[in-house]
């Protein structure tokens, strides 16, 4: 099974530094798991540092709050939230910067303040023209599986759960890959995501991870990420565990995800998910 080195600004994340992992960094005031906590630039810069020292291979920096009941903000407003992250870490590591916005204009400023990746959680289904600002900076793009019809992060999680997950996941991914395609992005700039937690029921989540291998042998070569950290769904499986007890379950998430063939696992806690990505690397590269 080949996956492609993944194109991105300034350069490409090869194949064989697969799997590796993103760190996220929430610069909002209001995100699911640690909104208000990297708010403060230097707060910010901290974290960046941390977790590259930690291995991350990818800072995702997003400035809009994609959890449940959460306000779609202005692009002024995202803009201003991330541009000071994404020029700190351009000018200071040797790392990757992703972006994580559906909106042109944000993707247009961050692209060229030195962002390598756009990762946009409604799979150009908001406005598909950010396909034309990453084709333009030959940047890395993420298309992720959300539900809906709608252009709103505040109906990510509204939309009623579909009955076939994997058709729908996989469908549709491949119409955000369409869609990239034909606004000149070219395949080996995209990456997908299933899309985990977002519009899924619990039973869907966990099918979607446990069939994880038919996802990528279905997007072959497109390399898959999977973003499980601390979500909903591990908190239930630990009898409702809030979200400070989630680390454990969420470590084996990322190793499950590995052993099925993810590219890129997108988590909080930078340092126990590489430790586990190793670990799963080498047992499944034992078994080929």
């Amino acid at each position: 099974m080949k996956i492609n080195d993944w194109k991105i600004a300034g350069g490409a994340i090869r194949a064989d530094e697969f799997p590796c992992v993103m760190g996220i960094l929430n610069v909002t005031p209001d995100s699911f798991s640690d909104g208000g906590k990297f708010f403060d630039e230097d707060a910010a810069h901290q974290r960046i540092a941390e977790m590259v020292r930690d291995g991350a291979r990818i800072i995702d920096v997003g400035g809009e709050s994609t959890r449940p009941g959460a306000r779609t903000v202005t692009a002024d407003d995202e803009s201003r939230r991330v541009l000071p992250a994404i020029k700190h870490a351009f000018e200071n590591f040797s790392v990757a910067i992703s972006v994580d916005t559906t909106k042109r204009e944000v993707a247009r400023r961050s692209l060229e303040a030195g962002a390598h990746i756009i990762n946009d959680i409604s799979g150009l289904r908001f406005e598909p023209e950010l396909a034309e600002e990453v084709a333009a900076h030959g940047a890395g793009l993420v298309l992720m599986h959300s539900p809906g019809a709608s252009n709103s992060v505040e109906t990510l999680h509204t939309s009623p759960p579909v009955a076939d997950i994997m058709r729908e996941v996989t469908d549709d991914l491949r119409r955000g890959v369409d869609e990239a395609l034909r606004r000149g992005v070219s395949e080996s700039q995209i990456a997908v995501d299933p899309g985990i937690g977002f519009g899924k029921t619990q039973e869907q989540n966990i099918e979607l991870l446990a069939r994880l291998d038919e996802i990528v042998e279905r997007l072959v070569p497109l390399p898959v990420l999977v973003g499980t950290s601390r979500k909903r769904f591990i908190g239930r499986l630990l009898d409702d565990a809030a979200l400070g007890e989630r680390l454990h379950g969420t470590v084996a998430t990322v190793a499950v995800a590995v052993l099925k063939g993810a590219s890129v696992v997108r988590v909080h806690d930078v340092k126990p998910a590489f430790d586990s990505l190793r670990v799963a690397r080498a047992i499944r590269d034992a078994q080929v």
